[in-house]
C-alpha cells in the first residue's frame, strides 16, 4: 500500500488516468465473462470437460454487447501506443527501440505462462498422462493467446499508422472498415478463408480509432496556452498547416451521444435485418462469428462503446482524482496482462481440485442450480487467480517499472505524452541523447547497416512470436502433444522472444 501511495502521489498532473481505468475494466470484464459462461461437465470416461454455455442461453446473446470489451482494449492500445511513440520520438528514441520496449511488457508474462505450461505438460507426459489429454488442458490454458497474436501484429504497425493518420485523418479507419466489409462479403459468399485478413483489418481499425482519439486529445490541449501562458508555435510547413486544419475526431459529449445512438442503431440493423448474429462472442454453430475475425457489426458496436466512453469521461476523471480509486487502478494495471493470461489456468486448477475432492458440481446449463453456482464459482476462481498473480505478477510488474522513463509509454500515458509535439519530453531528453542512451539501445543504432539489421531482426522476432501463437491456436485440442504446445510453435516462440530480449539488452547496437 505504501508503494501504491507513492506511485499515486508521483502521477503527473496531465496523465490520462481514464485510459488506464478503461484498460483495467476491459480485462476485468473479459475474465468475468469467460468465468460466467463456463459450462463444466463430464465426458464418457468421467473426466471433467469445459465449454461455453452460450449455445444453451440464447436469451443472453444481447448481453454479449456489454461483455464483448476486447475492442476497448485495442482502442486504449491505440491511444497509449500513439502517445508513447510521440513522446519517445521527441526524446530521440527510434521506432525500433520503442517497439522493443512495448514488446517487453507483453512478452515477458507470456513467456512465463508458456514455460510453465510446457514444463507441467512434460512432467505429466513423463508420469504417463496421455498426450491428447495434455494437449487438451494446454489448449484451454492458452485460449487467451489468440488476442495477443492480433495485438502483436497491430503494435509494430503503429509508426506507419500514426503517419497515415497525420496525413489522411479519419479516412484511415473508414478505409479499414471498408476492407472488413469486403472480408464479410467474402465469407458470406464463400470460401470463409476470404475473411482471414479481417483479423488484421478489423483490430487495426479499432486501434486506429484509438490513435485518432489520442491525436484529437493532443490537438485540443495544444490549442490552449501552457502553464507559463505560452501558446504553441504555428506550424512551419504547408503540410503541417494542412494537418492543423484537418478535422479531428470529435470528443464532445454531443459527439459521444451521437456515436452511442448511431452505433447501437447500426448494430441492431446489422444483427436483425442484416446477416450478422446477435451474439458478439463466439457461439459454436453460428454461420458467422462477429469476433473471430472482427465483423462490421463488431465495428459498429465499437463506435457505440466509444460514444459511451466519451459520455462517461468527465465524471470518471473526477473520480480518479481521488487517491484510493487511482491507487486501485495502478495496482490492477501493474499486473493486468498476468490476470488475463492466467484466468483460464485458474479455472483448470479449480476444476481439477474440486474433481479430485469429488465435489465438482456439474448442473445442467441454464438450470437454477447452474445459475446459483455462478457466484461461488466466480469467488473461488478469484481466490485461485489471486494466488497465481501473487506468484507470476512480479514478472510483469518488474517489466513495467523497468520501462518507466525509457520506452514504456503507459507509464506516462498522458503526462509528457499529452503534448502533441512532445515538447516536455524533448526538453527532458536533450541532455541524454549522447553517450549512455546509445549504449542502452534507445537511439538509432550506429551505422546505417547496423540500424537496418536491428530493425529487420526486430521484425523477424515479432513475426516468429506471432507465427508461434497462431500455430498453437490452429492446432486441434485433441492433437497428441507431449509438451502441450506444438513443438514447432514453442521453438519459434522461444527463438523470437529470445531475439527480442537480446536486442533490448543492446545486442546489435554496439560496435
Amino acid at each position: 500500500m505504501r508503494r501504491l501511495r507513492q506511485l499515486a502521489a508521483r502521477t503527473p498532473a496531465g496523465r490520462q488516468r481514464y485510459v488506464d481505468l478503461l484498460r483495467a475494466l476491459a480485462i476485468g470484464m473479459v475474465v468475468l465473462g469467460h468465468w460466467a459462461v463456463a459450462a463444466i461437465g463430464e465426458d464418457a470416461t468421467g473426466r471433467p470437460t469445459g465449454r461455453s454455455a452460450l449455445p444453451d442461453l440464447p436469451w443472453a446473446y444481447p448481453l454479449t454487447w456489454v461483455a464483448q470489451v476486447m475492442p476497448i482494449f485495442f482502442l486504449v492500445g491505440g491511444y497509449a501506443n500513439a502517445a508513447s511513440l510521440t513522446a519517445r520520438r521527441a526524446a530521440n528514441v527510434d521506432a525500433t527501440a520503442w517497439l522493443l520496449g512495448r514488446g517487453a511488457r507483453l512478452l515477458r508474462p507470456t513467456t512465463a505462462l508458456l514455460l510453465v505450461i510446457a514444463g507441467a505438460a512434460a512432467l505429466a507426459s513423463l508420469v504417463g498422462v496421455a498426450a491428447t489429454l495434455v494437449r487438451t488442458v494446454a489448449w484451454f490454458a492458452t485460449i487467451p493467446l489468440w488476442f495477443l497474436a492480433a495485438y502483436l501484429i497491430v503494435v509494430p504497425l503503429t509508426p506507419a499508422m500514426l503517419a497515415l493518420h497525420r496525413r489522411f485523418g479519419l479516412l484511415v479507419p473508414v478505409a479499414l472498415a471498408a476492407l472488413v466489409v469486403a472480408g464479410d462479403v467474402g465469407r458470406t459468399l464463400g470460401p470463409a478463408e476470404l475473411a482471414l485478413p479481417n483479423y488484421v483489418f478489423g483490430w487495426l481499425a479499432v486501434h486506429q480509432l484509438g490513435i485518432a482519439w489520442r491525436e484529437a486529445d493532443a490537438g485540443r490541449h495544444d490549442a490552449h496556452p501552457d502553464a507559463a501562458g505560452r501558446h504553441p508555435p504555428r506550424p512551419a510547413s504547408a503540410r503541417d498547416r494542412a494537418r492543423e486544419r484537418r478535422l479531428p475526431l470529435p470528443l464532445s459529449r454531443r459527439a459521444g451521444g451521437a456515436a452511442l445512438l448511431g452505433g447501437l442503431a447500426a448494430t441492431v440493423l446489422l444483427t436483425t435485418v442484416g446477416p450478422y448474429p446477435v451474439s458478439m462472442l463466439n457461439v459454436p454453430g453460428e454461420r458467422l462469428d462477429n469476433a473471430a475475425p472482427p465483423s462490421l457489426a463488431l465495428l459498429t458496436l465499437t463506435v457505440a462503446q466509444f460514444g459511451l466512453i466519451l459520455l462517461l469521461r468527465d465524471p470518471a476523471e473526477r473520480w480518479l482524482r481521488r487517491p484510493r480509486p487511482w491507487q486501485a487502478v495502478i495496482a490492477v494495471n501493474a499486473v493486468v496482462l498476468t490476470v488475463f493470461l492466467w484466468h483460464l489456468s485458474a479455472a483448470i486448477l479449480l476444476v481439477g481440485a474440486l474433481d479430485a475432492a469429488g465435489v465438482l458440481p456439474t448442473p445442467p446449463v441454464g438450470s437454477a442450480a447452474w445459475l446459483a453456482w455462478r457466484v461461488p464459482w466466480v469467488l473461488m476462481l478469484t481466490v485461485v487467480l489471486a494466488a497465481l498473480v501473487a506468484v507470476f505478477g512480479p514478472v510483469e510488474a518488474r517489466t513495467g517499472r523497468a520501462g518507466r522513463g525509457r520506452t514504456d509509454g503507459d507509464a506516462r500515458g498522458g503526462g509528457a505524452d499529452r503534448d502533441g509535439n512532445g515538447r516536455r519530453a524533448h526538453r527532458a531528453g536533450q541532455g541524454r541523447r549522447a553517450g549512455g542512451a546509445a549504449a542502452s539501445g534507445r537511439t538509432p543504432a550506429g551505422p546505417g547497416w547496423r540500424a537496418t539489421a536491428r530493425s529487420a531482426l526486430t521484425a523477424a522476432g515479432f513475426a516468429a512470436v506471432v507465427y508461434a501463437l497462431v500455430v498453437n491456436a490452429q492446432t486441434p485440442r485433441s492433437a497428441p502433444e507431449p509438451l502441450g504446445l506444438p513443438a514447432a510453435a514453442l521453438a519459434a516462440y522461444l527463438v523470437g522472444a529470445g531475439t527480442l530480449r537480446l536486442l533490448r539488452s543492446g545486442w546489435g547496437s554496439r560496435g
